[in-house]
């Protein structure tokens, strides 16, 4: 029997209905569990349990009625701290900004509130969410419950651990290099990056192309759901594209049969990434358990290396993030943890060796190289990084060893940073089995411009294939 803090929000929102569970229970074991156990992770920035109390029983009452029954209602919520509350702190992780307050509500927090979601817990994530590990002076190390000596991932760690610790059912993420997507894949949950412009975002990094807020859950269904509720245009994002965009899933009895007949491109190594070889295992499993329930599985190559990746990804945060970073933490340089530091560095020598039309020159080459190698495939199917874990309070200063090759930058070792370059694209982070480490590995599918529906639907049939969401951390307890 499944524990109730790890209760899916589907289900839950199905038991609230009939009236065998009120929000208020699913809260309380939330809490309970929260305060037993974030202890050893630290995932979160605060907790919100006052306020949300009154708001869970709001919500039963509610049921209890029969009467403005909202998409989310009486479902706990954690929120990347990124994500600012109108009147709350926003500080980024910059310990010069942790008493400023957000003046409105983050687009996808209104979306959630409006949709009946508690905001009940803020998670952590590192500096202006510039690194793929999560610590930070202002909170310290955020460790993955699957084992707390590696790093749930960055930038949305706080929220994946939480996650996977069942201290909530579903969390608020982003994405501008993969920020979304390892965090999932590290923790043994499911992230999801939207299309550019499908989520709404905040003025004015909404215009930057690589990046996107989007939904984090332990199942597919899960994150369709809040997908679902965070998508639509906003007067506050000129980005955000019209209409509801309603994501469902195939029922669980049918998921693995949805993708009978589809072609599936699996690409293990994206041109010359160096995947450890768990990883490709893992990856390999997950791309025959597609092919046995009846979709065409064809491995391809692409033509990209590493070091175009990365140049062509550094440039592009040369002209936009990297110099907002500077802007924004010009008096108080010598308070910024040292991974942000070399993260402006390397921003800045990029701008400085390439000029903006140079980068979008390489991205549109880039996306045109994807483009060709997808035609003919429904989506493709590849890793979501090529080494299998990172330390949690690692800095990474001098790259990374991946086997035996030694990486630059240790950015180079995760395969998400491509799929923001071709960032139309939909890109769904599934479980793919364990690293020899004790934590779990996990894969994108990715699928053509706009096209969400068949990532999602591969995905459902992924887990429907390999069956997940039991499993639970064990080793920290």
């Amino acid at each position: 029997m499944t524990e109730l803090h790890y209760l899916d929000a589907v289900t839950a929102l199905q038991l609230f209905r009939a009236q065998k569970l009120s929000p208020v229970e699913l809260l309380e074991a939330v809490i309970a569990r929260t305060e037993a156990v974030n202890g050893q992770i630290n995932a979160l920035t605060e907790t919100l349990f006052e306020e949300a109390l009154p708001a869970a029983q709001q919500a039963a009452t509610r049921y209890a009625r029969g009467r403005d029954l909202t998409p989310l209602l009486g479902l706990p919520i954690a929120a990347k701290e990124k994500h600012g509350l109108k009147g709350r702190t926003l500080s980024q992780g910059l310990v010069a900004r942790r008493d400023e307050l957000a003046p409105v509500d983050h687009p996808v927090i209104e979306r959630i509130r409006r949709a009946g979601g508690i905001i009940h817990t803020r998670t952590t994530t590192p500096e202006y969410s510039c690194a793929t590990v999560t610590h930070s002076p202002l909170w310290g190390v955020t460790r993955n419950p699957w084992n707390p000596q590696y790093s749930p991932g960055g930038s949305s760690g706080g929220s994946a651990a939480a996650l996977a610790a069942g201290l909530a059912p579903l969390a608020t993420a982003s994405d501008i290099a993969g920020s979304t997507r390892l965090p999932a894949s590290f923790t043994g949950t499911v992230g999801y990056k939207a299309p550019y412009g499908r989520i709404p975002g905040l003025a004015p990094l909404s215009a930057d192309h690589y990046r996107g807020d989007g939904p984090m859950a332990r199942t597919v269904a899960d994150t369709a759901l809040l997908a679902s509720v965070m998508a639509g245009r906003h007067p506050g994002d000129h980005t955000s594209l019209p209409g509801s965009h309603t994501l469902f899933c195939p029922p669980a009895a049918d998921a693995a049969a949805a993708v009978a007949g589809m072609r599936l491109a699996l690409c293990i190594r994206l041109g010359n990434y160096p995947v450890a070889p768990d990883v490709e295992a893992n990856t390999r499993a997950v791309a025959s358990a597609l092919g046995a329930a009846g979709a065409a599985v064809e491995e391809i190559e692409l033509p990209w290396t590493i070091e175009e990746i990365s140049r062509t990804v550094f440039t592009h945060f040369g002209y936009l993030l990297g110099p907002t970073i500077e802007d924004e933490t010009a008096n108080s340089r010598g308070l910024l943890a040292a991974y942000t530091q070399r993260f402006m560095a390397d921003t800045r020598k990029a701008a400085q060796d390439n000029r903006f039309v140079d980068g979008i020159r390489a991205e549109t080459r880039i996306q045109a190289e994807l483009a060709a190698a997808m035609d003919g495939f429904d989506a493709l199917i590849c890793p979501a990084s090529a080494i299998a874990a990172l330390e949690a309070d690692g800095m990474y200063l001098d790259g990374i060893e991946a086997g035996d090759v030694h990486l630059e930058h240790y950015w180079q070792g995760h395969m998400t940073a491509p799929f923001n370059i071709t960032n139309r694209c939909p890109v769904l982070a599934v479980p793919s089995g364990m690293a020899d480490c004790g934590i779990p590995t996990g894969v994108q599918i990715v699928g053509h411009p706009f096209d969400d529906a068949t990532v999602f639907t591969v995905g459902a049939a992924v887990e429907a294939a390999r069956p997940w969401a039991a499993r639970r951390p064990t080793s920290w307890r």
